[in-house]
Order: structure tokens, then C-alpha cells, then sequence
């Protein structure tokens, strides 16, 4: 049992040191996001998959232990939880503090990520409707209504409001 807490313990100090990277990570794409350095940003996101893809181990190999201290307990693995286990060390009270320290540490760093990750992606969105506006005014451009200009056969000219068919001659 006490070597299951110490693999448990490695594993969150590796997970929290893992989305500790994704923070630093997400930090760094706030600020490609805002210098609008797409090259940059498919780099950061490719480093981000890496992470994820290692936290997603640690992830497995934690559920795993969870699994394992769950049957030397004869616990119901579904309704274990880090909270009660930190209780039930209560007589060890060195894990029961390295097990708490690492949770909350764990806890904090997961809160962070979650956070910047919502700013970028409220920065992402921003972008994306501010590319939107600038469709719709270049596509309404093109649609502005004509005026009711006529020529000297009393045909419509179809000139077009706040459009001029006049290049720019750089002669005059």
C-alpha cells in the first residue's frame, strides 16, 4: 500500500510539472494570439499536442494506481477520490501532507491552464468576428446601391454609391 501512495504521488508531481508546461505554453500563445503570428502559433499548438498527449499517460497511469489502492482497499473505485484518500492517511501524516501538497498544487495548475485557455480562446473569437466584419464590408461594397443617375438617353448610368470606376493616375 505505502509503495501504491508513492507511485500515486510520482504521478500527480509529474502531471501537475506537465500542466505547469501547458500554463508556461498557454501564456506564450496569449501572445502570439494578440501579434497575430500564425507561424508561431502552429508551433505553440504543436508543443501543446505533445503535452497533452504526456499528460494523457500520466492521466492513465494515475487512474491505474487509483485502481490498484482501490482493491487493496476494497474501495469502489468509482466513488474513491483523492480528497478521501488524503483522509484515510490520516495515521501517515508525511504522505497524507506530500498527497495534499501535490493535489492542491495539481488542482491550482489545472485552474490556471483552464483559465488562459478561455482568454485565448475569447481572443481567437475576437479575431475571428473582426475577419467576419471586414468580409462583410468588403462583400457589401460590392453590393451598395446604385444611384439614380441618368445619361443623355435617359438611361441609367448605373453608377454605384461610394464606388468609382476612375483608376488613380499618378500622371497628374
Amino acid at each position: 500500500m505505502a509503495s501504491l501512495m508513492e507511485t500515486l504521488i510520482e504521478v500527480l508531481e509529474q502531471e501537475n510539472l506537465e500542466y505547469e508546461n501547458l500554463f508556461n505554453l498557454s501564456m506564450k500563445k496569449t501572445a502570439v494570439i494578440v501579434s497575430e503570428d500564425l507561424e508561431q502559433l502552429a508551433k505553440i499548438t504543436d508543443e501543446e499536442q505533445i503535452i497533452v498527449s504526456r499528460i494523457n499517460h500520466l492521466d492513465h497511469q494515475r487512474n491505474e494506481t487509483v485502481n490498484d489502492i482501490a482493491n487493496v482497499l476494497n474501495k469502489d473505485v468509482a466513488k474513491l477520490k483523492i480528497v478521501d484518500l488524503i483522509r484515510m492517511l490520516a495515521p501517515r501524516k508525511e504522505e497524507q501532507a506530500r498527497l495534499a501538497a501535490v493535489f492542491d498544487k495539481l488542482q491550482a495548475s489545472v485552474r490556471n491552464v483552464k483559465r488562459v485557455n478561455e482568454q485565448n480562446r475569447e481572443l481567437i473569437q475576437s479575431a475571428l468576428d473582426m475577419v467576419q466584419f471586414n468580409m462583410n464590408v468588403v462583400q457589401s461594397m460590392n453590393k451598395a446601391p446604385e444611384t439614380a443617375n441618368y445619361n443623355r438617353g435617359a438611361y441609367n448610368t448605373g453608377d454605384v454609391i461610394g464606388m468609382s470606376n476612375k483608376a488613380f493616375d499618378a500622371k497628374q
